[in-house]
């Protein structure tokens, strides 16, 4: 397909007041490299992704300043913080910048914060009852500052599907791979960080990308939901609940949401709770039992089942080949 008919997925990066150019520049080539990866694929109908700058200045929403691909402006799928080298301060966080942060969230787009951009998405109120991570040295202030966060110090990336928190100064490069892998898929991923000598986990490729959910559909009742759904893990829901929360009855819904998300209902629960236990199994020790359990099944035999349909590998084999941390003698396997 040509580059001419290909549909564009805009992703802005924020630059505000001390922003790491660096990884501002990084990320629009790193996005580039994948472009022309992407364009090799003769048979594959793959989008172009389109850079954006947004400038943020005093108490004015950001504006786009830069754009790497002509066209008019359209809906973010992404809004990517870059880190600061001088560190965070409430100045990073004006007003009608926060709201802005708020309103491409609302509109659909995934957002994701390296080091300070974490502190800038916990200051925007989104990361509220979710899991996130911060740099090391920002931990302690963190949790004081932010206590209805769950905090994740000891793992560099938090992926919780529309919101997504590193740790890392460096930890763009794997911020912008995650969403070319989404975008893009897995193995487009795994070729740009091999073309740009960047570390890369081979999860994705190995066992499809990690769980990530459509929310550029444009139907505003069921994104509620689905923000809805991953701020709670969907654990002990119903479709009833889902439709209320939708203010939709139930056949409505469940033919909207399917049209939307192209999942019924119980596969994106069923998807949005494996992808947790990935990072679970990935950055953690606790056993497989208490994992099926913390993601919402009270059957580890069925918890069993349903990843291994989803990944191709069970439980235990997934954390044996992309699990970063010693595993004790002791966890069930």
């Amino acid at each position: 397909m040509g580059a001419e008919n290909a549909a564009i997925a805009e992703l802005g990066v924020l630059i505000y007041p001390g922003a790491q150019m660096a990884a501002v520049h990084g990320l629009t080539d790193l996005f580039a490299v994948a472009n022309r990866i992407a364009a090799e694929q003769q048979t594959a109908r793959l989008p172009m992704l389109r850079v954006s700058h947004w400038q943020a200045e005093g108490d004015q929403p950001p504006t786009r300043i830069y754009a790497s691909l002509a066209g008019d402006e359209a809906n973010l799928q992404a809004v990517l913080i870059p880190p600061s080298i001088s560190g965070f301060s409430a100045a990073q966080t004006p007003s009608r910048l926060m709201q802005w942060l708020r309103d491409q969230h609302a509109c659909g787009a995934t957002l994701g914060g390296v080091c300070v951009g974490s502190l800038m998405l916990a200051e925007s109120g989104l990361l509220d009852g979710r899991s996130a991570t911060v740099h090391w040295t920002a931990a302690q202030g963190f949790s004081e500052r932010y206590p209805q966060i769950k905090l994740k110090a000891d793992t560099p990336i938090v992926d919780d599907g529309d919101l997504i928190t590193t740790a890392g100064l460096m930890a763009w490069s794997e911020l912008g791979l995650r969403l070319v892998n989404r975008l893009l898929g897995p193995s487009i991923a795994t070729r740009t960080a091999h073309f740009l000598v960047m570390e890369h986990s081979d999860s994705a490729s190995a066992c499809g990308s990690n769980f990530a959910p459509i929310l550029s559909h444009g139907d505003a009742a069921i994104l509620k939901v689905q923000h809805w759904l991953q701020s709670t893990g969907a654990t002990d829901v119903s479709l009833a609940a889902m439709a209320e929360r939708a203010t939709l009855e139930e056949r409505t819904f469940l033919r909207r949401f399917r049209a939307a998300t192209g999942l019924k209902p119980t596969e994106y629960c069923q998807h949005l709770r494996v992808g947790k236990a990935r990072e679970m199994l990935e950055f953690s020790n606790g056993t497989i039992d208490h994992i099926a359990w913390t993601v919402g099944y009270q059957d580890p035999g069925a918890f069993r089942a349903i990843f291994k349909k989803i990944t191709g590998l069970t439980p235990s084999d997934y954390r044996g080949r992309f699990g970063v941390n010693p595993i004790s003698k002791t966890v069930t396997p």
